[in-house]
């Protein structure tokens, strides 16, 4: 159970969904019942069926930047940064420049001090380096940082989504890549399984009775950031910065005294519920960083029923949704959805696990 070998399976390359669904709302979804281990199949649509009036829906609002920047070192090398920690940075008087913690990846492991250009309105500085290639960059421009990030940056997609120069898509990946109700600006990967609400499925949602609850957790890199530990036990999750509302508290706290189901929507979501909760389940409203580790043995004490894409192999995600399922529940699942042909990861089909 705690072996990273215990979280591993073999998927056909071709069921890595490069794309959306051609509509958000009809993407496949693999009904988990977490007692039993039954398995049903729908269309995401049809999680309006699975849902109760007096059900909160908790999502995560956090907005995915385009934080990836291409650039050219002073010595004319080639430079690309990932912008980790824009919630967290820190914005010069009028807006002009910013200083946030970054990925640098150059041919060479670059220097204290060494400048970095995108074009002639942005450069940037690094003034401190940490481990794991992470430095602190002081990033300068004429004008306003956040509109040239927007109008130079790119989405940074996961490595499994493959682009082409010139491909169609990547236009569209702004747009895809983000869920609806995207908001809070500062994350690096989208928390995924939102992808798959439009904005009819929203709104029947609500008119049934469903009370949506928001919360922002802005997903890291470290989603990305592979286990190289054998015991599971030992690995160390990258914090993410995430805040809840006194409002979405009590929402979600005066719905578990009376007994209704607390649904959360993406792994983000059951982390930054879990973390902020106290040892009686009641989630404490506020803002900090989180670095909840789930895995087989936990004890969950706010969530009922998750909605989630499927993940990667010997993945931390893998690990929480085997902690919330069993282990073997869901690799038993995922192997039904291979041999059905879904679709998998973030552009990918979609589970909901029910008691």
């Amino acid at each position: 159970m705690f072996s990273l070998h215990d979280y591993n399976y073999d998927l056909p390359g071709e069921l890595i969904a490069q794309k959306p669904a051609d509509s958000r709302d009809r993407s496949r979804l693999l009904l988990l019942n977490r007692e039993t281990g039954e398995l049903f199949h729908h269309e995401f649509y049809q999680l309006y069926d699975f849902l109760a009036p007096e059900d909160i829906l908790v999502v995560n609002n956090t907005q995915v930047i385009p934080a990836r920047l291409l650039g050219k070192k002073d010595t004319g090398g080639k430079a690309e940064i990932l912008i980790l920690d824009y919630a967290g940075g820190q914005k010069k008087a009028g807006n002009s420049g910013f200083v946030c913690e970054c990925l640098v990846k150059t041919s060479k492991r670059p220097k204290l001090g060494t400048s970095i250009f995108f074009d002639q309105e942005l450069k940037a500085k690094i003034i401190n380096s940490a481990q794991d290639g992470i430095y602190t960059i002081k990033f300068d421009c004429n004008g306003d940082f956040e509109s040239i990030l927007y109008r130079i940056g790119m989405v940074p997609l996961p490595p499994y989504i493959k682009r082409s120069k010139g491909d169609h898509r990547s236009a569209d990946d702004r747009k895809s890549y983000q869920t609806l109700y995207a908001s809070q600006k500062g994350a690096v990967a989208a928390p995924t399984a939102g992808f798959h609400f439009s904005e009819e499925l929203l709104e029947e949602i609500k008119l049934k009775g469903v009370k949506i609850v928001e919360i922002t957790l802005h997903v890291g890199y470290g989603t990305f950031f592979p286990i190289r530990v054998s015991d599971i036990r030992e690995h160390k999750i990258h914090s993410e910065r995430y805040s809840i509302s006194q409002e979405a508290a009590g929402m979600i706290n005066r719905a578990r005294a009376r007994g209704s189901r607390i649904v959360a929507v993406g792994t983000t979501s059951v982390r930054a519920l879990e973390y902020s909760s106290d040892n009686t389940g009641n989630v404490v409203y506020g803002s900090g960083s989180c670095d909840l580790f789930i895995y087989p043995g936990y004890s969950f004490k706010v969530v009922d029923a998750m909605i989630t894409n499927f993940h990667l192999p010997q993945s931390s995600l893998l690990m929480l949704v085997s902690a919330f399922a069993g282990r073997n529940k869901i690799l038993k699942a995922y192997r039904e959805a291979i041999n059905k042909r879904y679709r998998f990861y973030s552009y990918g089909d979609a589970m909901f696990i029910v008691p």
